[in-house]
């Protein structure tokens, strides 16, 4: 199967992402927002402004490397959120599920959200905003040059 890449703008991010606040605005109030690492950082950021709400928690969940996928691994739970009950789940994107059920495995009661689903992973969350197909690899803003560019740590010389 072919690989497409959609590319994803700052801009068209942050109103994603202010969409998505728009359609959690009555599921709530939510007690805190957990963000999945690294992607879900900056969605929850606009998310927890957009809802007013201070308290965020982080979860590490590291299942990629570049665009190699491996077998998921918590490198950083969400303590605070306990089992999850009034929290909100925040990533920008659910793919297969995989780490969507390591994450609902750990907080089983909260709320999950994404700002773009595949297919395959839909079932997994609650809310999002945007599908795209399951072969189209995004490239989110902090990927590009405009293209994709390796991350400094694994390109420099020490």
């Amino acid at each position: 199967m072919t690989q497409k890449y959609y590319t994803v703008t700052w801009d068209q991010l942050h109103r994603d992402s202010k969409a998505l606040a728009w359609r959690l605005l009555d599921r709530g109030p939510y007690r805190g927002i957990v963000a999945i690492t690294r992607g879900g950082l900056i969605p929850a950021a606009i998310i927890a402004r957009e809802l007013d709400c201070r308290l965020i928690e982080s979860v590490s969940i590291v299942t990629y490397d570049e665009e190699k996928r491996g077998q998921p691994r918590v490198a950083k739970p969400p303590v605070a959120a306990g089992d999850g009950e009034g929290w909100l789940i925040v990533d920008d994107l659910v793919d297969t599920g995989t780490t969507a059920r390591v994450v609902r495995a750990l907080l089983p009661k909260a709320h999950f959200a994404t700002v773009y689903a595949k297919p395959a992973g839909k079932p997994t969350v609650d809310t999002f905003i945007t599908e795209v197909s399951q072969d189209t690899w995004i490239l989110f803003p902090w990927d590009t040059e405009p293209q994709f560019v390796a991350p400094i740590a694994k390109t420099a010389t020490r």
